[in-house]
């Protein structure tokens, strides 16, 4: 198992966070986050979540401070465009795209990924590399009903810590999605063992990714 890190010279990393639905970026790259926040001292995020209501959106708000305390910069911006429908209003997504990319240039792309069978996850996949096409960009995986977790091949081992925070934050804000069957500590620290175990964590958890292109350099 190959180790890859950081450049060490490198002052400042910033964090570009993309996720289709309000719990998204927590579901998928949350423990991620929490174990890079409590590394890189200079972290910047740039959280972006493209559909939500009053209801949902208060909920990511409330969440992602959470995720990102103790990191000085940081920005959480919460569209609202139609749940479920994001094929048909890709053209807005995309405009919005364009005007991200001339606002930021991050080292690090957290997006979802292009074989999710959600149809909404999928378009920001595609936009995401449609937009961002000389970047680090890392898909996540978020599970559910469809059963399409597939094969990744980037892991990010996490602390014993950031495993019960991120699955004690998702419970406590996202009251909203309390309803659904999978929506539950067992599912996402279930998950995290599993992955844990694929790239032998010394903490037995891990988040993973798929990367479509990694260049060492």
């Amino acid at each position: 198992m190959l180790k890859l890190l950081l450049p060490a010279e490198k002052e400042h990393i910033h964090i570009l966070c993309l996720g289709a639905h309000c719990d998204d970026i927590e579901i998928g790259c949350g423990a991620t986050l929490l174990e890079l926040a409590s590394r890189i001292p200079s972290l910047t995020v740039t959280w972006v979540v493209f559909s939500s209501n009053e209801v949902r959106a208060a909920e990511a708000r409330q969440s992602s401070a959470k995720f990102l305390v103790g990191i000085k910069k940081c920005e959480v911006k919460i569209l609202n465009h139609r749940n479920g429908y994001f094929p048909y209003c890709g053209a807005e997504i995309k405009e919005y795209f364009e005007d991200l990319k001339q606002q930021v240039n991050p080292d690090i792309i957290f997006t979802h990924h292009t074989a999710d069978s959600h149809q909404d996850h999928r378009v920001v996949a595609e936009l995401t590399w449609n937009t961002f096409r000389d970047h680090f960009v890392l898909e996540y995986e978020i599970p559910k009903y469809d059963g399409d977790l597939g094969r990744p091949n980037f892991f990010v081992p996490v602390g014993n810590a950031h495993v019960q925070n991120k699955s004690a934050i998702l419970l406590e804000c996202f009251e909203s999605q309390q309803h659904r069957g999978w929506f539950t500590k067992s599912t996402f620290e279930g998950l995290m063992r599993l992955r844990g175990n694929e790239c032998n964590s010394g903490s037995g958890f891990a988040e993973a990714f798929f990367s479509k292109k990694t260049v060492a350099g």
